[in-house]
């Protein structure tokens, strides 16, 4: 038998895991992106929202006697590894990368909803606040990134229109 706390834990190492795997990815996109300035500076600011999103996972999980997933996160690295060399080949990589980042920050929004509703269950207010919090912040991600798909479009489409420029990136 699985009881609900015992859920909670789980889904929070997915969640770190998860959190894991943006980092990952997050820092691999910025890391290559060149001619998108306002993009970029996004990114970085949501790797050090994310960093802090880490902090506050792993406090609720030691505050409910758990410890992370190193399966679970290297899991996630791995997946966010290979989703940036898959990037690398693409020659609209930046297009692409807005687009996976938007529903992946939507992911996020689900899986945080899910852990609010656990950690309610439970009697575990602490974790709810914390999830609470971290879901504004990939909801504000998710919503700017929305707003910019069409603006990073844009731009990709009027660099690849230009043989003198790079556009994927």
């Amino acid at each position: 038998m699985t009881t609900p706390t015992d859920n909670l834990l789980d889904w929070l190492r997915d969640a770190h895991a998860m959190e894991q795997q943006a980092e990952s990815m997050l820092k691999a996109q910025a890391e290559r992106l060149e001619h998108y300035p306002t993009l970029k500076a996004r990114i970085v600011k949501h790797i050090e929202e994310t960093q802090g999103q880490q902090r506050l996972l792993v406090e609720c999980i030691e505050r409910l006697g758990g410890s992370t997933s190193t399966l679970k996160d290297l899991a996630g690295k791995l997946m966010a590894f290979g989703q940036a060399v898959g990037g690398m080949a693409m020659t609209d990589e930046v297009v692409k990368s807005a687009m996976a980042g938007y529903v992946f920050e939507n992911l996020e929004i689900a899986s945080y909803t899910v852990l609010i509703e656990a950690a309610e269950r439970v009697g575990d207010t602490a974790t709810a606040q914390a999830c609470r919090s971290i879901i504004q912040e990939e909801i504000a991600m998710a919503e700017w990134l929305k707003e910019h798909l069409p603006e990073v479009t844009r731009a990709f489409l009027e660099r690849s229109a230009d043989p003198d420029a790079e556009a994927k990136r």
